[in-house]
C-alpha cells in the first residue's frame, strides 16, 4: 500500500480509506493509494509553510541548485525503478517510460543551474533615486498532475517552481501516482528539508478541490482538461491567487506539397500514437495540400497498418490506455465519425497476446474530416489522426485556427517565406516547422492560447510565472 509523504515521511490519510492501483495493460488491482482529504491537504500545507518560513528561506540560490542537481543525479541512478513503477501505473511502453524517467532527471538537471542566474533589474529614474527590481518566490504552490506524463510534468511545475524558491504541495492523479511518491522520497534522501516535497494522493474532486481552496496555497500549476481548469481557476480567484493552466490541444500539422514526407511521415506517425495519444500536444489533425492529399493518405494508411499495440512490457508501438472509461471515450469518437459518414483510411492492430481486460485501443486514421465535426474539435486523447484537405495558406490557417485550442502547431514546408508568414499566423504556443517537438525540449517554453490555457512552463521563462515582481526605490539624494 502507498502512503502519503509529508514533512519527509510516509503517512496515511485521516481519512481511512484507499483507492485501488489498477494495471491498464491486464485492468487488475496491484497496489493502494490513499484516499485522502481536505485534513491531510491542510497538514501538507503546513508542513510546507513551516519549510518555506524555515530552513528553505535559510538556502541561497546555489545552495537550492545543488540540492536539485543532487536530486537530478539521484533520478538517474533510479531510472530503471522510476521507469517500472510508470510502466506498470500508466500502461507505457519501455522506451516511453524510460524517457520520461530521463527527462525527469534532466528537468532537475535545468533548474538546479538556473537557480543562481535569475536576475533582477536596475531602472533609471530620477535624479537622486536607485531604483532596482528583484523576483521573489509566491511561497507555498499547488501542483495538479496529470496521469499521462506524471514525470515530465512533475520535473517541469515542480522543478522550476524550487527553483524559483518556492516550496510545494503536489496531487497526482489518482491514476497515476506510484513515481512521484518515490521521487520525493529520494528527494527526502539527498538533503530537501521536511515540507519542501508534499505528495498527497486523492481524487480530484475531494483532494484536487481542497488544494485549490486552500488559504495556505500561494499559487497554483494545473495541467489537464479545460473544464476542471476553469473550476480550479474559479476556486483561485476567490482569494486572488495566481494560476497557470496547461489545458490541452487539438493540434495540427500542416503539410505543403513542397514539403520534405520522407523526414515528415514518421513524424506525423508519433505524434499521433506517442504514449497511445494521450497526450496534450499529440498531433491529432494533419492537414494536406491538396495536390498530395491522396499520395500522402496512401504512405500514412500504409504505416499505420503496421503499428502493433499489447502490453506495456512487450514495448511495442503503443500501450494500452490509461482506464476502461478513457477506452470508452475514444470508442465514442469513432462511432461518431462512423456514423456521421467519416471514413477510416486504416488503422493498426492488438496484438493477440494483450489481455482481454486491458485497454488496448488501435490507431485509426480518419480521412475527409469535416472541420466542424468533433472528432475534429474536442481532444480525443487517444490514436485518432483526422486527416483534412486544403488549397493555399489562407484556407490552411483558417482550418488550424478552427478550435478553441491554441497548444502546438506543425508546419513542412521548404519554402522559408511560408515559414515565417505560417508560424506568425498561427494561434498556438508553440509553432514547429519541419519538426514536431510535441512540447519536446526542456529549454523551451511551454503553454497555450485560447482554451489551452494561459502562462507558460518550461525554460527559463517558467521562473516568471512562479515568482512576484518586487520594486525598491532608493532615495538618496
Amino acid at each position: 500500500m502507498q502512503l502519503n509523504f509529508i514533512h519527509n515521511q510516509s503517512v496515511a490519510s485521516q481519512s481511512g480509506q484507499t483507492w485501488p492501483v489498477i494495471d491498464p495493460s491486464d485492468g487488475q488491482t496491484f497496489d493502494h493509494i490513499q484516499r485522502s482529504n481536505a485534513h491531510d491537504i491542510d497538514m501538507a500545507v503546513k508542513s510546507s509553510r513551516e519549510c518555506f518560513e524555515g530552513p528553505w528561506s535559510q538556502l541561497n540560490a546555489s545552495e537550492r541548485g545543488r540540492l536539485l542537481m543532487a536530486l537530478s543525479r539521484k533520478v538517474a541512478e533510479h531510472a530503471e525503478e522510476l521507469m517500472r513503477l510508470e510502466q506498470r501505473d500508466c500502461g507505457k511502453p519501455t522506451q516511453q517510460a524510460m524517457a520520461d524517467a530521463k527527462a525527469l532527471a534532466r528537468y532537475f538537471e535545468f533548474y538546479a543551474g538556473a537557480c543562481d542566474k535569475f536576475h533582477g533589474e536596475t531602472i533609471p529614474y530620477q535624479n537622486g533615486y536607485s531604483v532596482l527590481t528583484w523576483r521573489e518566490p509566491h511561497g507555498v504552490t499547488g501542483h495538479v498532475v496529470p496521469w499521462n506524463y506524471p514525470m515530465q510534468i512533475f520535473g517541469r511545475c515542480v522543478g522550476g517552481a524550487l527553483a524559483a524558491g518556492n516550496v510545494c504541495v503536489v496531487k497526482p492523479a489518482e491514476d497515476a501516482c506510484l513515481s512521484l511518491i518515490r521521487v520525493a522520497q529520494l528527494a527526502a534522501e539527498v538533503g530537501f528539508p521536511p515540507g519542501a516535497i508534499n505528495i498527497v494522493t486523492g481524487l480530484g474532486h475531494e483532494v484536487g478541490d481542497a488544494l485549490a481552496k486552500h488559504p495556505g496555497i500561494d499559487h497554483i500549476s494545473f495541467t489537464g482538461s479545460p473544464t476542471v481548469g476553469t473550476l480550479i481557476q474559479q476556486a483561485a480567484a476567490a482569494r486572488h491567487c495566481p494560476v497557470t493552466l496547461e489545458l490541452g490541444g487539438k493540434s495540427p500539422q500542416i503539410i505543403f506539397a513542397d514539403a520534405d514526407l520522407d523526414a515528415a511521415i514518421p513524424v506525423i506517425i508519433n505524434a499521433i500514437v506517442q504514449n497511445s495519444g494521450q497526450t496534450c500536444s499529440a498531433g491529432s489533425r494533419v492537414l494536406i495540400e491538396k495536390s498530395i492529399y491522396e499520395p500522402l493518405l496512401a504512405r500514412l494508411g500504409e504505416a499505420f497498418s503496421k503499428l502493433r499495440v499489447g502490453p506495456a512490457s512487450a514495448d511495442l508501438n503503443l500501450g494500452p490506455l490509461i482506464r476502461a472509461t478513457q477506452k470508452m471515450r475514444v470508442q465514442g469518437f469513432l462511432e461518431e465519425a462512423k456514423a456521421a459518414g467519416i471514413r477510416t483510411v486504416a488503422q493498426g492492430s492488438v496484438v493477440s497476446e494483450a489481455p482481454e481486460t486491458g485497454f488496448y485501443q488501435a490507431p485509426v486514421l480518419l480521412r475527409d474530416v469535416p472541420v466542424d465535426h468533433r472528432v475534429a474539435q474536442e481532444e480525443v486523447f487517444g490514436p485518432v489522426l483526422s486527416a483534412m484537405c486544403f488549397e493555399g495558406e489562407d484556407q490552411a490557417i483558417e482550418m488550424a485556427n478552427a478550435t478553441a485550442f491554441g497548444l502546438v502547431a506543425g508546419v513542412w514546408t521548404r519554402d522559408g517565406g511560408r515559414q515565417f508568414r505560417m508560424a506568425k499566423r498561427l494561434r498556438s504556443g508553440q509553432v514547429f516547422i519541419n519538426n514536431y517537438g510535441a512540447g519536446g525540449g526542456v529549454e523551451l517554453p511551454f503553454g497555450g492560447v485560447k482554451s489551452s490555457g494561459h502562462g507558460r512552463e518550461k525554460g527559463f521563462e517558467a521562473l516568471y510565472g512562479f515568482t512576484t515582481l518586487k520594486t525598491v526605490a532608493i532615495q538618496h539624494g
